[in-house]
């Protein structure tokens, strides 16, 4: 398992894995069967953007993050897909935050969609390990 992970990056790995991800969410969790309970919590932005729109958002920003995560050395361009991935998930935060005080419950969906935008945004900062043969060797 090793040899076969070393030329593997982890960061751009995490790029296609969550842009995978949000493409599945905008396509079948919005587009194709919206749920009720969501659709309700979401009411700030879908008065403005109709959720059809938010799930093509989703899909565009896991397409923009997998072609991000597929286009080796260059860092601009993964910071594109990060920026994207993140930008989504934090506005599912904000909205599903504004929704408390109507509904409690959307506390949960708020928490997680927190935790995932800062994540993303973390794991954007990280750098790949260097190649084995580049490292200094412990002593």
């Amino acid at each position: 398992m090793p040899g076969a992970a070393r030329g593997v990056s982890r960061r751009r790995a995490v790029l296609v894995t969550f842009g995978a991800g949000w493409c599945g969410y905008g396509a079948l969790g919005i587009l194709a069967n919206p749920r009720q309970g969501t659709t309700e919590l979401l009411s700030e932005i879908t008065r403005w953007v109709p959720m059809t729109a938010l799930g093509w958002v989703w899909v565009t920003a896991g397409a923009i993050a997998i072609g991000a995560g597929l286009v080796a050395r260059c860092p601009r361009i993964q910071a594109a897909g990060y920026a994207a991935l993140a930008s989504v998930a934090g506005l599912w935060a904000a909205a599903f935050s504004m929704a408390i005080p109507q509904s409690p419950t959307a506390s949960g969906s708020a928490s997680i969609w927190v935790s995932v935008a800062v994540g993303v945004v973390w794991v954007s900062g990280m750098d790949d390990p260097l190649p084995r043969a580049v490292r200094k060797r412990w002593r």
